[in-house]
């Protein structure tokens, strides 16, 4: 499974050797940092940890930052953060080491589970990991639409506009039983925060590569808003053709 952090840029068009006017979504694909490995003999499991784009220092978390200090492109994973085993001057030195340990702030960290490629920590990827014609899925947040009534939430038809129907116009209706179950059942359709919600494209085909400048040209539309991070992985039902 090959796969990379992103963020959508916009979308235009292009034209293909026939003549055809294909539209798509342009998406800045890298370069990614490679943080952490995991192996199956240290962890129980395979994979790769990757970060995208800069961000300021105070604005991390400490989890987030203490994570860095520890898995920042280097190999050296004995690198923690001084345990209470450790007294004394020597722990005193071994808190100010750490706190002097200089990072590189990353905004965001995305792990990928069975990595295909034979990557290390240090290591830095673009868009070459993929080729013009491959097929991707496209993970993103969709764009949020606020607090929203059943009608255009859920597409409900609403209540009748005559016949001493005042005030039902827009709204759901009935909503459960009486006494049999008596009570609302799970997953009903209400009124509520319409979007920001996680989707998945599947099977878009990427009609260029621009390596130098890390940019994806997908067919299609992709969830969210211009300047959202998106995922970009190996299709699941399309997967890359075995060289």
């Amino acid at each position: 499974m090959v796969g990379l952090l992103g963020k959508k840029l916009g979308q235009t068009r292009v034209y293909t050797e026939d003549g055809r006017s294909v539209s798509v979504t342009i998406v800045q694909a890298g370069p990614n940092q490679v943080l952490q490995r995991k192996t199956t003999d240290r962890d129980g499991y395979e994979s790769v940890q990757l970060g995208f784009d800069g961000q300021k220092e105070h604005r991390l978390s400490l989890a987030k930052r203490g994570h860095l200090k520890a898995h920042n492109g280097e190999e050296n994973y004995k690198a923690r953060s001084p345990g209470r085993t450790v007294k004394g001057k020597a722990r005193l030195a071994n808190r100010k080491a750490w706190d002097a340990r200089a990072i590189t702030p990353i905004r965001r960290i995305k792990e990928f589970r069975d990595f295909s490629l034979d990557v290390n920590p240090g290591d830095s990827i673009g868009a070459d990991v993929f080729e013009t014609g491959d097929y991707v899925d496209v993970i993103g947040k969709t764009k949020g639409r606020g607090f929203q009534g059943v009608v255009k939430r859920w597409n409900f038809g609403g209540g009748r506009g005559s016949h001493g129907s005042g005030g039902w116009r827009r709204r759901p209706g009935s909503i459960g039983a009486g006494s049999t179950p008596g009570h609302v059942i799970k997953g009903k359709q209400m009124p509520g925060h319409m979007g920001q919600a996680s989707r998945t494209v599947q099977n878009l085909e990427i009609i260029q590569v621009q390596a130098d400048d890390n940019l994806l040209l997908v067919k299609g539309a992709i969830p969210g808003a211009n300047g959202d991070y998106v995922v970009i992985r190996e299709s699941k039902k399309k997967p890359k053709k075995t060289k």
